[in-house]
């Protein structure tokens, strides 16, 4: 799953540019979508980072386990450790609080039904999702490698 094509899943459902009140069904479908882009580009960061980016020179059975092995809401809990994650650059500090944000909004987009969002709502996360992506992705490799290790490995007790 490319994080990039769920960015553009996610534009299309919010009908940027699109006459008249979206409905509340595709608003919300909306901001979960921005959510997985960012997950999605969370999992690919871990499985890049420990097994490797290059498809003929590692195994995919074993990329595909480092990707599957993000779990959400670890991976929230690592991101919103401000002592941790303000030691980490910045453009990591930044995905680590968008994915927090997106979290808990993708929560309410798929399980209150009493939350409502606007074209605007959802525009502003995918802008912030994107952005975000971009900032992880063209982090440097060493501190991509240790945030993979942050969100993804649970320290084990003394």
């Amino acid at each position: 799953m490319q994080p990039r094509d769920l960015i553009a899943s996610a534009r299309r459902l919010a009908g940027r540019g699109r006459r008249g009140k979206p409905r509340q069904s595709d608003l919300k479908r909306t901001m979960s979508t921005a959510y997985y882009a960012m997950f999605h580009a969370l999992c690919r960061n871990c499985a890049d980072s420990f097994i490797g980016k290059t498809p003929p020179l590692r195994s995919q059975r074993a990329w595909s386990q480092a990707y599957r092995a993000v779990n959400h809401g670890y991976a929230k809990k690592q991101c919103r450790d401000r002592g941790v994650m303000e030691r980490f650059p910045r453009d990591i500090e930044d995905f680590a609080i968008q994915f927090a944000i997106l979290q808990e909004k993708r929560h309410q987009a798929d399980y209150d039904p009493s939350k409502a969002f606007t074209r605007h709502d959802v525009l502003a996360a995918i802008d912030a999702a994107e952005a975000a992506i971009k900032k992880l992705k063209a982090s440097n490799i060493k501190d991509q490698r240790a945030f993979a290790a942050w969100t993804v490995l649970a320290k084990r007790s003394e």
